[in-house]
């Protein structure tokens, strides 16, 4: 159904999505880091399979080779998911020169790098968390490599 009054306000409002966390990024970028590098579900996940999530290009690939036990319950897939894009965001910034995060207007944490290029990290853990592709050690060298 075409209710274009409709159409406009959703417009508006995802556009405004990001307002407040590209003017958080402007004024506190290590404060934005920090708080996106949380990553709580993924933290205790990793945790439990003894895995210590060390902020290191090493996690990424230890944690490629876990065994994906959240995938029977599929409540918890998308918000693993979304923490681990945020996680390989979180090395990504913290190990690759010239990283850091923007909001696309929709919202959207992507990680910038001094090339300009922007990784949309959040889909990419998403589909990982889901299929297990690409594997976040892969995203994170690709990303490094330019």
């Amino acid at each position: 159904m075409n209710i274009p009054f409709l159409d406009n306000w959703r417009k508006r409002h995802e556009e405004g999505q990001g307002l407040a966390l590209t003017a958080a990024i402007e004024s506190d970028p290590e404060g934005v880091a920090e708080l996106l590098s949380e990553c709580e579900l993924l933290r205790v996940q990793a945790g439990a399979a003894g895995l210590e999530l060390d902020e290191t290009p090493g996690s990424l690939e230890a944690l490629d080779q876990l065994m994906p036990r959240w995938r029977r319950d599929p409540e918890d897939v998308p918000w693993l998911g979304n923490d681990a894009g945020l996680y390989l965001g979180t090395v990504l910034i913290r190990t690759v020169q010239g990283a850091g995060w923007q909001v696309w207007p929709n919202g959207q944490p992507v990680v910038r790098l001094s090339s300009g290029r922007e990784i949309n990290v959040v889909e990419a853990g998403l589909s990982w968390a889901v299929t297990g592709s690409p594997e976040l050690s892969q995203v994170y060298a690709e990303a490094s490599e330019g």
